[in-house]
């Protein structure tokens, strides 16, 4: 029995991010899977959780939080070791600032109802993930400008913070859109951080619905 259960789906960047959060704390979940392809996320049942119908939602403390980064910071608050943000008020905002670079401005262009639109209003299946993949380049070539100047193995410093479980998700993303990736201080934190263990086991082909 646990006291967190995580509504996901394998291939979800943003259920990446909390699955990643929850093994770096050592905290026991359940997982509960919906299948966005197949449109599980408009059942009611979830839509009684989360009404916007995303994944993921975590049940914690007889309540639901949505939005991975917000799930991410709850779960920073209530286990604190290994904290996910630093210190000082400065360098928190650096972290929040590369990562929202990717949960707000890049990994949403590849949500399924975004690319679903582009082909109704008349692009191509090429035309659609070519522009996606134009975003994911273009996010990416800024993300690596933003953590460029920083040393150690993550993306800020010698810890994982929340920038790192945004970024190996999306680089994940951008090799399904078939972008190359050419950042050599990302790919130099990407090693490291599928070094750990919570990483692997949080990868969505290690997930129990994988495809």
């Amino acid at each position: 029995m646990t006291d967190f259960t995580l509504h996901g789906y394998f291939r979800s960047g943003a259920s990446y991010r909390v699955r990643i959060a929850l093994n770096l704390k050592g905290v026991p979940y359940a997982d509960v899977f919906h299948h966005l392809r197949k449109g599980e996320q408009r059942e009611p049942g979830f839509l009684a959780l989360n009404p916007q119908g995303f994944v993921p939602a975590l049940e914690a403390e007889g309540d639901v939080l949505t939005q991975s980064l917000a799930i991410c910071e709850y779960l920073d608050e209530l286990f604190p070791d290994p904290p996910l943000l630093p210190a000082t008020p400065l360098a928190r905002a650096k972290v929040r600032a590369a990562a929202q670079l990717i949960a707000c401005d890049v990994h949403p262009v590849q949500n399924l109802r975004v690319l679903k639109h582009l082909r109704e209003v008349g692009l191509t299946q090429d035309q659609a993930t070519a522009w996606a993949a134009r975003v994911i380049g273009e996010g990416l070539d800024a993300f690596e400008a933003l953590i460029g100047r920083q040393s150690g193995p993550y993306c800020f410093g010698d810890r994982v913070t929340l920038a790192d479980l945004c970024l190996v998700p999306q680089l994940g993303n951008a090799r399904r859109f078939g972008v190359e990736l050419v950042w050599p201080r990302i790919l130099e934190v990407e090693r490291a951080c599928l070094a750990l263990d919570a990483f692997r086991r949080a990868a969505p082909e290690n997930q129990p619905d994988a495809e």
